[in-house]
């Protein structure tokens, strides 16, 4: 048996003609179901496409924070704590001023 003959031994469609053609109202629903699609990809994607605040600026949003609590931060944010700063985080020596702190930060940062 062809495919011809295959297709020709099938029974009739019960649905209407009407519903075989694609009208507006398919259309607009299609359009619409497609917007509704790209809404949700864009909603689920949106947290891998934004950018990250660079460590640098992150350094750099702690200024104003007690010495202490500026150099635990800024081990938070580096993961670790640069040599230079251990002293004045345990309270060995005086915490170095905000720009000392910031420079040697990001030069660890780099080093890594």
């Amino acid at each position: 048996m062809t495919p011809d003959e295959l297709i020709a031994a099938l029974a009739p469609s019960r649905l209407p003609a009407s519903v075989l053609t694609a009208g507006w109202r398919e259309l607009l629903a299609a359009f619409g179901l497609g917007l509704l699609l790209g809404l949700l990809l864009a909603m689920i994607l949106s947290p891998l496409l934004t950018r990250r605040v660079s460590q640098r600026a992150q350094v750099r949003a702690t200024r104003g924070l007690a010495p202490q609590q500026r150099l635990l931060a800024i081990a938070r944010i580096l993961g670790h704590l640069p040599e230079a700063l251990r002293p004045a985080a345990y309270g060995a020596a005086p915490a170095p001023d905000e720009v000392t702190v910031e420079r040697i930060a990001n030069r660890q940062r780099r080093a890594r």
